[in-house]
């Protein structure tokens, strides 16, 4: 037999000759077993040859490139796969295809794109120039942690106030689900009933006056379906007329309210008792809060309460919160409210001081900062009094802070409102991560971090200390 005369060129991929159906698997270790296919083999009658034939030299390097085409048809037998050393990556992400068959010049390598920070400086509204001046970089970053801070806001507040069912109209069907009021305040009993239209229900609550109880003057009724949906005020859904509910323990109209109360004020310091006091003293501490918010949306409406009773403030469950936080006050005596005489911006002042010291007890020991931050708040009030508005930020810088030690030490609250902020930003990212739902006392703090500034911060802090 002849020797075999090394290949020149590598056959193309579709061209049918013998050398074509050369397979090298791995030069280094089958030499001793390579041998050309039966479809090659010369046809003689001389017996073959004892004596081993020479073996062809390797294949240059070049025509075992990556960049050939494979060839089109299947291989037939296990030994068409290659073995050999492994395959160099691809650089640059370039891949091999059909499309560069063929093609055995060397490309250079790629240097990796730059990276674009182009949606970043978009976001955050900086330039290249903004980029190297500290004071740029400052007040961006503060504006964007403000508008997060008003999203995270607006979220908590539509799910923790969503729901509320639309007013009354003469379609709607009503079904009372219960013979017995659920909530007996000091003016009123509230029965549990449903609103039924085609396919929707909502559950409201008919507030019927107790017997005896003062009649609620129709100038207070009008004042608080004016009002705007407010958190801790007691909302409006129209009246229901006398007949409609056959098996109602009351006669006459009834007012429909919002939101099912689930116990007072009162009934909750009666159960509230035996809890630990740091945590009592900070619930008592959101309560008033909540009150004060609620009283300022009535000061600037001109109006105010003639007393504040405990009995009369209800209790309601936020929305989409866990049963252990604190709960949603909700003022709802309008019966006593009167037209606010001019040049008395703190009219609740004292009713608030004696309320504080109610809440807390008559003998309620200053054991935890917020008891001893509530008792000072009402002697300030008594002596200072202030508005409610006032009064609402000394009770949040007493609940999220600064402390008094830091205003004494001259550290600018500037900065200590936009570390706060962080912090509050970091700490909700965590439990989100960990799949804890944010709770009302979040988005109270999520409010006043958004709504503070440094004289605001300054002027609680004077309530509160001096």
């Amino acid at each position: 037999m002849s020797n075999l005369e090394p290949p020149t060129k590598m056959p193309g991929a579709n061209t049918p000759t013998c050398s074509a159906q050369h397979t090298y698997s791995n030069l280094g270790e089958v030499r001793t077993h390579l041998m050309p296919s039966k479809a090659c083999r010369p046809r003689t009658s001389e017996p073959p040859a004892t004596d081993p034939q020479p073996l062809p030299p390797p294949l240059p390097k070049k025509t075992l490139t990556r960049t050939q085409s494979l060839p089109t048809h299947k291989a037939s037998s296990p030994s068409l796969t290659r073995a050999g050393p492994p395959r160099k990556p691809l650089v640059g992400s370039r891949s091999v295809d059909e499309s560069q068959a063929g093609d055995d010049r060397a490309r250079p390598a790629q240097p990796p794109a730059e990276p674009s920070f182009s949606s970043l400086d978009t976001e955050l509204g900086l330039s290249l120039h903004d980029l190297h001046h500290p004071e740029a970089v400052h007040a961006a970053l503060e504006a964007r942690q403000l508008e997060g801070l008003r999203s995270v806001h607006a979220r908590l507040h539509t799910r923790l106030l969503g729901g509320r069912p639309g007013p009354c109209r003469p379609e709607h069907g009503f079904r009372l689900l219960d013979s017995s009021p659920c909530v007996e305040s000091g003016d009123a009993l509230y029965y549990r009933v449903v609103r039924v239209h085609e396919e929707a229900w909502h559950l409201l609550a008919a507030k019927v006056p107790k017997p005896g109880a003062e009649e609620t003057h129709t100038w207070g009724l009008e004042l608080q379906v004016s009002l705007r949906p407010h958190f801790n005020l007691q909302g409006l859904c129209g009246l229901l007329p006398e007949g409609s509910l056959p098996e109602a323990p009351w006669s006459g109209c009834v007012v429909l309210v919002a939101e099912v109360p689930e116990l007072t004020v009162a009934q909750w310091l009666v159960e509230a008792g035996a809890r630990p006091p740091e945590e009592f003293t900070k619930t008592v501490a959101l309560l008033l809060l909540q009150l004060s918010a609620a009283l300022e949306r009535l000061e600037a409406r001109g109006v105010a309460l003639a007393e504040l009773r405990p009995e009369n403030m209800l209790l309601v469950a936020p929305r989409g919160c866990m049963a252990t936080g604190p709960p949603r006050l909700l003022l709802a005596d309008f019966g006593r409210v009167r037209p606010r005489p001019p040049g008395t911006p703190g009219i609740h002042a004292r009713q608030l001081s004696r309320l504080f010291r109610e809440l807390l007890g008559p003998g309620a020991p200053l054991a935890t900062p917020v008891a001893a931050g509530l008792e000072r708040l009402a002697a300030q009030l008594t002596r200072v009094r202030p508005s409610a508005a006032r009064t609402r930020g000394a009770l949040q810088a007493l609940l999220w802070g600064p402390r008094p030690e830091l205003r004494s030490h001259g550290t600018p609250l500037g900065s200590w409102l936009q570390v706060r902020r962080t912090m509050l930003v970091l700490h909700l990212a965590e439990r989100a991560v960990g799949g804890e739902v944010p709770g009302l006392e979040d988005w109270l703090c999520c409010e006043y971090l958004m709504e503070a500034t440094a004289a605001s911060v300054d002027l609680a802090l004077s309530l509160l200390w001096d």
